[in-house]
């Protein structure tokens, strides 16, 4: 079988175990039905993800005139804090980033390796925690935008880590439980004073099931130092693929690439 097209992040869906879907182009390829057998990728080009030219990738799929230009590519994607459309305040377009920054949003704590604190649109959960690899998530916090649940991250990441470290989440065999909830009750009071309203207690941990087992090493590589590679597909966890001997590849780390992949049945 071969496939050709623009990558995009892998489409999940929450299920026992997550179920992965890459997409090419709008072409869903379901990788857990790939599992144990022998993938190549080639890297033939590029799509910027918003103007859609074959230009070299800058960052997060965008070409690097897009990754400055487009609000889907602005400081406050990355920093919520920095937020301003609840004060009709415009960064690069107001119109999509009141789109972005005036729905709900929820800061979180998920486990991926470490206990992190993290930020996203409510509308983007489970899947925001599945693509950081996550093994247990709990909702800590449910605000009314996007500036006010940064602002409560900041305070917290004073505490606890606000990145995934992604070869601790790969690396990571836990099979206990880590108690959130816990977690929780010790920062809270590092929640700002304005902000103690958005505070929530006594929500559900969510737990998370991957087809991936650790392997001895983690290699993490890219297309751009290895342009075609083959190897045998045996996990998937947060973004990453695991092939046979520790080589990894994070697909949305490579949205806006354009490849050909072949599976050899």
């Amino acid at each position: 079988m071969q496939f050709q097209g623009q990558i995009l992040k892998m489409t999940s869906f929450d299920a026992q175990p997550i179920q992965y879907y890459l997409n090419l182009s709008g072409d869903l390829i379901h990788m857990n039905e790939l599992l144990g057998k022998e993938l190549t990728i080639k890297h033939t080009g590029f799509q910027c993800v918003n103007c859609g030219k074959n230009k070299p990738i800058y960052r997060m799929g965008f070409c690097k005139s897009c990754f400055f230009e487009s609000p889907y590519a602005s400081d406050t994607i990355i920093r919520p804090e920095l937020s301003t459309a609840h004060l009709g305040v415009g960064e690069r377009d107001l119109e999509v980033e009141k789109q972005i920054q005036l729905q709900p949003h929820t800061v979180y704590l998920a486990y991926t390796g470490d206990v992190k604190v993290g930020v996203t649109r409510s509308s983007q959960i489970p899947t925001r925690w599945i693509d950081q690899g996550a093994t247990f998530a709990l909702p800590i916090a449910r605000t009314e935008n996007r500036y006010e649940a940064g602002m409560i991250e900041v305070a917290l990441k004073d505490h606890l880590p606000d990145k995934t470290n992604w070869r601790k989440m790969l690396q990571d065999d836990f099979e206990g439980e880590i108690d959130l909830a816990d977690f929780q009750q010790k920062i809270k009071e590092y929640f700002p004073e304005d902000f103690q309203k958005f505070y929530s207690e006594g929500e559900n941990v969510s737990k998370f099931d991957y087809p991936y087992e650790k392997p001895e090493k983690v290699t993490s590589f890219t297309l751009d130092k290895k342009p075609e590679f083959t190897g045998k597909l045996v996990g998937i966890k947060g973004q990453y693929l695991s092939f046979e001997g520790g080589d990894f590849i994070n697909v949305r780390g490579h949205e806006g690439y354009v490849i050909e992949l072949d599976v050899k049945n």
